[in-house]
């Protein structure tokens, strides 16, 4: 069974353990112009790179994607970033590993969280939202993905129940936010946040890794979701055509800005304030993610690829010595916006 997870790996370690395969790509070295294998390793604990060398033609037969191997290998650093070199790898068998090893889960408990939303539905005023609500988790096939579904294949929330998370987490903060301005349909924005992110159940994979299935690659889940959802309001009688047209305006253009995705740019108080909302939980949950998984003394991360800078890590930098800071990452923190 599996003892050594990606959280624990240090520079220089010998490693021989099991990993998920979640990627998988031959490359040529730029200097030497061979070729290698190049890996995406994940456990529940997280992902790393890793790299073979020597007999790729046989370790690309070995290595097969979505699947767990075995593999034998040292922990270098790459340009400030663990890797794994791998010197042997073989498939493993069914009984040597537990498929909850290799797959990140969120930190709550799922059936709990579900709870949660079903309460905050329950507590929905207006009578045809809530049916709508209560038609889309009242669904069995729909409940049950979004107790496993991730909110994403990387960027946020990318674990096991994370979209249900993601999904509660924003309620949260509708509720909070809706009360200081009067203007705002506290009960459409809820809708909004329930409902944005439904594509995604279709959207991604989750079974033994996280990726796009083919109908996310051609769709994407805002068009998966205006499907689900317009099946569930025409299937409810007398379903108001201001209130479907209001709640599908909020999965069109909850991404904020068209060249992060969305059709249409928020064009009503509750539209625009969704997007906010959900792109504050969204990123505060990357950065949190990401310190998280930092390793050693620095006060900042290595750079997070989402939000395009490196990040300061709170608790180290609160436990500095006075007068003596630590030096900040050699690229410093980067000025650029944020991307979502």
């Amino acid at each position: 069974m599996k003892s050594e997870f990606v959280a624990d790996l240090q520079a220089e370690q010998s490693v021989t353990s099991f990993f998920l395969i979640a990627s998988k790509e031959v490359r040529t070295g730029q200097k030497s112009g061979k070729p290698y294998l190049q890996l995406e390793l994940r456990d529940r604990t997280g992902a790393i790179d890793a790299r073979i060398f020597q007999n790729i033609e046989n370790a690309t037969e070995m290595a097969r994607l979505d699947e767990v191997v075995k593999v034998k290998g040292r922990v270098d650093v790459w340009q400030g970033k663990k890797q794994l070199v791998i010197e042997q790898i073989r498939p493993a068998t069914p009984e040597e590993f537990e498929l909850g090893d290799f797959l990140p889960h969120t930190k709550r408990n799922v059936e709990e969280l579900f709870a949660e939303l079903q309460g905050i539905v329950t507590g929905t005023a207006n009578p045809w939202i809530r049916k709508l609500l209560e038609s889309v988790l009242g669904d069995a096939a729909i409940a049950e993905r979004l107790k496993r579904a991730p909110a994403g294949k990387k960027m946020h929330h990318a674990f096991i129940g994370g979209l249900l998370e993601h999904i509660v987490s924003l309620c949260g903060l509708c509720r909070r936010v809706a009360p200081h301005y009067p203007e705002i349909d506290g009960d459409l924005l809820l809708s909004g946040a329930i409902l944005h992110d439904i594509g995604k159940l279709d959207e991604l994979f989750y079974e033994r890794s996280f990726g796009y299935t083919t109908e996310g690659q051609l769709l994407g889940h805002i068009v998966i979701g205006l499907q689900l959802l317009e099946k569930k309001m025409d299937a409810i009688d007398g379903f108001p055509a201001d209130v479907k047209l209001l709640i599908q305006h909020m999965v069109l253009s909850h991404h904020g800005r068209e060249e992060f995705g969305s059709p249409k740019l928020p064009s009503f108080p509750e539209a625009l304030m969704l997007h906010y909302l959900d792109d504050l939980d969204s990123k505060l949950a990357t950065m949190r993610e990401s310190v998280e998984a930092e390793q050693g003394e620095s006060e900042w991360t290595v750079k997070n690829w989402s939000l395009q800078r490196p990040l300061l890590r709170m608790d180290r930098f609160r436990q500095r010595d006075a007068g003596e800071p630590k030096a900040p990452p050699a690229s410093g923190p980067s000025d650029d916006p944020p991307v979502d």
